[in-house]
Order: C-alpha cells, then structure tokens, then sequence
C-alpha cells in the first residue's frame, strides 16, 4: 500500500487503527478515533485494564462509561491484550509509560512495542510514537527497532512523532480543542499523520522533523518547570521577608503584559512535569554540556516537600508542640486537584517525611484510598469534624474541589495551607 493510498483510505475513515497503551494517554486516542469512525485496535499488556474496557467500564477520568459503551456496540472499537491483533493495523500509535530510573530515562517500554510491531509490520504502514522522550528517540532509536523487520523506513513504512498534550481533568482543554504538533522522517510522512489526528483534532500542527516535535514537547513542560521553581523560591523568600507570597503574585498578575503567574506549592508531581525536564537534561549531557537552569529548577522543586516539613514544624514549636507525636492530618495525596493520580505527588514525599519525624499521620483524599509508601501501605481515613478537632496540625497539600474549606477552618485547631485553598476564610490559618 503506498501513501496515496493510506492516505485516502485515512481520509475516508477506512484505515484500521492500532494504539499500543491504554493509559491516560492512549484511551482517550482510541476513543476518539472511533468515534471518528476508524475501526480502532486498543492494546495493553495489563489484562485488567482489557477485562475492564470488555465489560464497558472506563477506569480513565476523562473517559466516560457510556462512550466506552457506544463504541463497543458500534464495533469500532477492540480492547485485546494479542499482539497479533496489530497485524492489521494500517495506523499504529504507540502511547506507553516513559519513566526515569534512578533519573535516566527507562526505554524499555518504548523498546517492547517496537519490537511487538516490528514483527507484525508490514509496507505501507503508517507508525506515530506519542510516548514524552527525549529528543532523536523516533529517529535514532524507535526507527532501528522497527527496521528489524526487514522493512526500511521511508520507503517501506511511515514513521513520525506527535507529542501527547492530555491534561487530566480539564474539561475545558481536551483532545479535540488542543492544538496537535506532528513531525515525520519526511513530507510524506507527517502529510499522513495530519490526515489521521485532522480527523478528530481541530487543528493540527507540522513540524519539519520528529526531533523537532521531541523538543517542542519538553520545552512545553520545561518552561511550566522553571516558572514553578521560581514561584517556589519566590514564596520561600517571601516567608522570609514576612511578606504574603499569594499576595505578590496577585498584585503582579495585574500588570497586563509580561507577566503570566506561577503559584508555589508543597512541590510537583504527576506524568509530565517532573519527568519530562529530566529527560532533556539526560540528553544534554550526553552531549558533554549541562542544562543549568533547568537543574537548578529540579533542585528547587525537589525541596518544596523537606520546606513544607519544615514550616509544619515551626508552626507546632509554635503552639509549643514538638513534631514527634503530634498528630498531622493531610488533606489531598493526589498530584492535582480532582484526580486520583498519585505518580510524583509531593504529599508522598511529605508524609515519608513526617512519619519519619516521628508524627502520627493521618491522611483524607475524596479521590484515594491508600498510598504506597517505603514502609507498607497507608489507608486514607473517613474525614469529618471530630477528626479535623483531633489533629494537631491540618496541612492542605493539595485543593480538591470537593473540599468544604470553611468547615475545615471551625474544626481544625491549627492550618498549614500550601495551596491558598483557604483564601478569604477565617481560622487559624499559616499559609505557605
């Protein structure tokens, strides 16, 4: 099949379509192009995941139960856990986890799907690596990988990156209304992906060059990186200075041109932000050269949780309390508000630390149930206005929706807000 074909079989929804990876990432792609009309392959090594989709139920927050169904019924859409089942697949989209081991960037499951596709690749094939990595990973590593196939990239297959934009529960930026960035190892290339994605995306976006749309990915998440760090070390020295932090910034934010406000926080966490700068650093050194403000970024960051240890323990000195012992209550584990998504959350990080201290902790999230933490699981408690009464200390670590904030001032004896969840409400209230 060659590209005009593809092309056109794209163009009217006839092209079967493969995504590899039915994360936060890759169901909402799957669900998408289905309900464009593609007949969609959705594969995961994780059983579970399969059995669930099966059964037409989502285990994705922006994936709602009743579009999972619809395009169950529809049959456009397979759940399977058979690598054989890609065999078939004109369009295949790799959506897998990208993580950092011991800070390098983990290939291994970029690696495993392509070799899975490489031993059902067949010509005329159109393949899109959406997975955060660092810049070259299409060209210099994926294409190898599926070139092992006998097939050569370019003439044989097509071969391109588009970088995921998913915000986990925002509803008002979604799949279709986020701009789509496409870059392929040629023209004919990226004119296929901007076929595919202008079919469900509004407006699509080309790039000359995989490495290009790598790049433009970190740099993104980069930028939101160092303007948090910035807002963190900004709230540090403004406690220092005896000045309200949250203030300052709503005093700049008024200024209607060159300034775009950062809050600061218990620290960062989730898919992207923690991970994606770690990636292009890796890589910059690879190249004997040094990312120094993104580093120095990361540092900042990384302390946010120790400071907030810190703060929680000056405001028991203050109450003439000591640490160890004193009952603390998190309000929040997840990494953002109305998720239940704890990768990277600070309040791990946090609650180790407490614990470690010797304090009694105690942890509500409407969104979690337990973490898992060095030392064995932790169970999230019922929260109600007895246990706001017996903590010693209530630090807000991250500011649910759901919250009833002035409940939470008349109960709890002492507040440590990292958020400004607070703002406005009466209470023993410290912020950050």
């Amino acid at each position: 099949m060659g590209t005009l074909v593809l092309l056109q079989r794209i163009q009217e929804r006839k092209a079967a379509v493969a995504v590899v990876g039915l994360g936060y990432v890759g169901l909402p792609l799957a669900m998408a192009a289905a309900a464009a009309g593609f007949d969609v392959t959705g594969f995961d090594t994780e059983a579970h995941r399969v059995e669930s989709l099966t059964r037409g139920e989502s285990y994705i927050l922006d994936i709602d139960a009743s579009d999972l169904n619809a395009q169950l019924a529809a049959g456009r859409f397979h759940p399977t856990t058979e690598p054989t089942s890609l065999a078939g697949a004109d369009v295949i989209v790799i959506c897998v986890p990208t993580p950092l081991r011991n800070e390098l960037p983990d290939m291994t499951y970029i690696e495993e799907a392509g070799k899975m596709i490489a031993a059902v690749l067949a010509p005329g094939r159109l393949v899109i690596l959406e997975s955060t990595t660092y810049p070259g990973t299409t060209e210099e590593y994926l294409r190898g990988i599926l070139e092992s196939s006998g097939l050569h990239c370019g003439s044989d297959f097509s071969l391109g990156f588009s970088p995921e934009r998913i915000d986990p529960g925002n509803t008002r930026f979604t799949l279709a209304n986020v701009p789509k960035i496409v870059g392929g190892i040629d023209a004919d290339s990226t004119s296929l992906m901007k076929a595919f994605y202008s079919a469900f995306i509004d407006r699509v976006v080309t790039v000359s060059s995989p490495k290009t749309a790598e790049m433009a990915k970190l740099l993104e998440n980069t930028y939101r990186h160092v303007n948090i760090a910035l807002a963190n070390e900004i709230a540090i020295l403004c406690h220092g200075l005896g000045v309200d932090v949250w203030e300052v910034i709503d005093a700049a934010a008024t200024k209607p041109f060159g300034f775009q406000p950062f809050f600061p926080g218990p620290g960062w966490g989730g898919h992207c932000i923690p991970v994606d700068p770690a990636y292009l650093s890796w890589r910059v050194r690879q190249m004997h050269q040094t990312a120094h403000f993104v580093d120095l970024a990361r540092e900042i960051n990384d302390r946010m949780p120790a400071y907030v240890v810190e703060r929680i323990g000056d405001c028991l000195n203050e109450e003439g309390k000591s640490l160890k012992g004193s009952k603390v209550l998190v309000l929040g584990v997840a990494y953002k508000p109305d998720v239940s998504d704890v990768r990277e959350s600070p309040a791990l990080a946090i609650i180790t630390r407490l614990r470690r201290s010797g304090a009694v902790v105690s942890f509500h999230d409407p969104h979690v149930e337990s973490v898992d933490l060095d030392d064995g699981q932790l169970d999230g408690i019922e929260l109600d206005d007895q246990r706001l009464r017996e903590a010693d200390l209530v630090a807000v670590v991250t500011n649910h929706s759901s919250y009833a904030w002035d409940v939470v001032a008349r109960h709890a004896p002492l507040i440590l807000d990292t958020r400004n969840a607070l703002k406005g409400i009466e209470g023993r209230i410290v912020r950050l």
